[in-house]
């Protein structure tokens, strides 16, 4: 079956290098995921017919491009910040602790979306409160842009050729640089895709039917689909070598931290749809 198997593009992490500044593939995704979101945010904004006439008054005065550009700077600081400190506890604390200014090696790898996550969220209320606009308008915002940068970030993991799948003699499996001599489910591609370009088309399909409506809604389809997805994802992916199996043979940190992210989720669903209702009978 070794005939099969395909090759692993030997692609250099680096993507432009000027002397000893090197820029990688890695912070090119987390770039361009910036640049969309904005750009994507102002096209929705825009777009009168995704909100309310309420909704639509409100944001021409609280979310200008001042305040989306000033907000996407400091949620992208919150990000990095989440997601290296997570990672660290998580899933190499040792490191942390022998090594502390380690944390802050960020062109050197390791991130924990579920640290991301907790980090937007957390920038996201604390600026709210600051430039006093809507958590869950300027969330359900970042929502429907996400995916893309997930979908740029995971195929930057394939390229550093990280977070490699478990063996496995399917045709499309790949023999990783540091996964050993047997081949693996490229997870990364697994999650590129349902992470990135199913989430991404499920948010612009709900909302085009009217999910910027319900304030919150597409956050919890954001969260309960990202979690849907890395929760399958992990049975294909190769459990971290530092800590292996959490439970079983099969609950890896990544599932554990996940089933949380979909109860989140759910709340958002139900409180938005609960919302609406709750307006609708006021009228």
């Amino acid at each position: 079956m070794l005939w099969s198997i395909l090759a692993y593009p030997q692609i250099n992490p680096i993507a432009i290098s000027f002397g000893v500044i090197s820029v990688r593939w890695y912070g090119l995704a987390y770039a361009a995921g910036a640049l969309f979101s904005v750009w994507c945010m102002q096209s929705l904004l825009r777009r009168n017919n995704l909100w309310t006439e309420q909704q639509n008054k409100y944001n021409r005065i609280h979310i200008n491009d001042d305040t989306q550009g000033s907000c996407v700077f400091w949620i992208i600081i919150g990000l990095i910040l989440g997601g290296r400190i997570f990672y660290f506890i998580l899933y190499n604390l040792d490191l942390l602790l022998y090594f502390p200014l380690h944390i802050l090696y960020v062109w050197e790898g390791g991130m924990s979306f579920h640290g991301a996550f907790f980090g937007v969220f957390l920038s996201l209320f604390l600026l709210s409160r600051i430039y006093k606009f809507s958590f869950w308008v300027f969330s359900d915002l970042l929502a429907t842009s996400a995916p893309f940068g997930i979908f740029l970030g995971r195929i930057a993991n394939f390229i550093n050729g990280e977070l490699f799948g478990k063996v496995s003699w399917m045709p499309w499996s790949m023999v990783f640089p540091s996964g050993g001599d047997l081949p693996r489910h490229p997870s990364q591609l697994y999650e590129a895709f349902l992470e990135g370009i199913v989430l991404f088309l499920i948010m612009q399909v709900i909302v085009y039917r009217g999910a910027l409506k319900k304030p919150g809604f597409a956050t919890g389809v954001f969260i309960c689909g990202y979690a849907i997805s890395r929760i399958v994802v992990e049975f294909f992916r190769e459990p971290d070598v530092q800590l292996g199996y959490i439970m079983g043979e099969w609950m890896t940190m990544g599932m554990l931290l996940s089933f949380p992210m979909l109860i989140i989720g759910i709340w958002c669903i139900v409180r938005a749809i609960i919302l609406e209702k709750n307006a609708f009978c006021e009228h």
